[in-house]
């Protein structure tokens, strides 16, 4: 479990297809304090560390997966945002992030705001994926790239979100611009009161 609150962004120096899965070597600030079996989210995707060494890690990432994120389209050089699982005995600073994402979104406007910035995403609207809670709300929550974010101008299928210079800064939200292919993950609880929903 995450909270959505990114460590750093970290840079790709390797990736190797192996079948249908991809494996990513990473490095980053904290390598030394990863283990082998550790779970860190990659642009809000939760994989598994399976190798290290003093500077590097590799995490694996599967068909399933890369059809439904952004990871297939990572290079050497690519920035990519990093969080390792939540504590529990500190403050859920973000919201409840399972890593587990939902579908991805492409960009579709970026404006500076005076000092903040608002970016457009749009994604196709499925009604069925709807009904189970693949939805934004109005001030709610949705992790975009592992970033937990409050939505506004909620739309069937978009979303607008507003950036503060720090997550502009320490994060790729920096290298997001018009075009750009986004991981999106939904709300959790939005997605159980739906299937609840069901049963009254």
């Amino acid at each position: 479990m995450f909270s959505g609150i990114v460590e750093e962004a970290a840079k790709v120096v390797a990736v190797e297809q192996d079948k249908g899965n991809v494996h990513i070597t990473m490095e980053c600030s904290f390598v030394d304090e990863l283990k082998i079996d550790q779970s860190v989210a990659h642009n809000g995707v939760c994989l598994t560390v399976v190798k290290k060494t003093d500077k590097t890690y590799t995490v694996t990432a599967i068909q399933e997966t890369l059809e439904r994120s952004n990871l297939g389209n990572l290079k050497p050089g690519s920035w990519v945002n990093l969080e390792r699982s939540m504590l529990m005995n500190g403050r859920l600073d973000g919201h409840i992030v399972q890593g587990h994402v939902d579908q991805t979104a492409v960009c579709t406007e970026v404006v500076e705001e005076d000092g903040s910035w608002r970016y457009t995403f749009q994604y196709p609207f499925n009604k069925e994926a709807a009904q189970k809670g693949y939805v934004t709300v109005e001030k709610g929550s949705v992790c975009v790239n592992g970033v937990s974010l409050t939505v506004c101008n909620s739309q069937l299928d978009s979303f607008q979100v507003a950036i503060i210079p720090y997550t502009y800064e320490h994060t790729n939200f920096c290298q997001i611009e018009k075009g750009t292919v986004v991981n999106i993950e939904f709300d959790i609880v939005g997605k159980y009161i739906s299937k609840m929903m069901l049963f009254k």
